[in-house]
């Protein structure tokens, strides 16, 4: 293990690093979006988008991201549509996040009994005052662990979009093995970057959980 090899390649990891946080972040919002749409129009059993939001949600879920990142790369441009590496990497990441999102916060809604719903309507609250006051906070404290473990998962993910030639930290570690076979710097700037990404994430996720928690329904009992 040769230490200035790993302290003269830290700012290169640093940049990889950004991208893959960046790419991440805009996968992770687009899921979200995706998912609240989708969970909503199940939740709601609206008419034919409930059959294409399941249909949707079976395809991203049940296909892996190497093939969803294949589509756009190279099957986009066969349409004359040619999309920049980062735009592919964030389209697949939506589309395989947004399937999981749909699911985690479809199941946060109909967790909250539909009796509340139904009492809110009757004591004149409009629909939506009552998804808003009610429901939503309720929904959102059940789906919250859900949601954050697929904000993980999907950071996680990153990995595999080097292969549509976007430089991110996977991307970056095999260029470095290939050429300065320097393995076991490569391997510890690759682990440290990826905890870097990851641990904070997991440590807030972790305190929102229990912040909401504890303001929806109260801090926890202790015996």
């Amino acid at each position: 293990m040769d230490v200035s090899i790993v302290v003269d390649n830290i700012p290169v990891y640093a940049e990889a690093a950004l991208l893959t946080l960046k790419i991440a972040v805009l996968g992770i919002i687009a899921a979200l979006a995706i998912g609240l749409f989708g969970a909503v129009v199940k939740y709601f059993r609206i008419p034919v988008l409930r059959q294409i939001v399941q249909a949707y949600i079976e395809v991203s879920r049940n296909t892996p991201l190497l093939v969803q990142l294949f589509f756009p790369y190279f099957g986009l441009p066969k349409l004359g549509v040619v999309l920049s590496s980062e735009t592919c990497a964030v389209i697949g990441l939506a589309f395989l996040g947004g399937g999981y999102m749909a699911e985690a916060i479809r199941i946060g809604l109909e967790a909250v009994e539909g009796i509340q719903l139904r009492s809110s309507l009757s004591l004149g609250l409009t629909r939506l005052q009552a998804m808003r006051h009610v429901i939503v906070p309720q929904a959102t404290a059940i789906a919250l662990p859900a949601v954050a473990a697929n904000m993980i998962f999907l950071v996680k993910e990153t990995s595999v979009v080097g292969v549509v030639a976007v430089p991110e930290l996977v991307f970056t570690a095999k260029e470095q093995i290939g050429q300065a076979y320097e393995t076991q710097e490569t391997l510890l700037l690759l682990v440290v970057f990826y905890l870097l990404l990851l641990l904070p994430l997991s440590l807030i996720a972790g305190y929102a959980e229990r912040k909401v928690r504890a303001r929806v329904f109260g801090p926890p009992r202790t015996s």
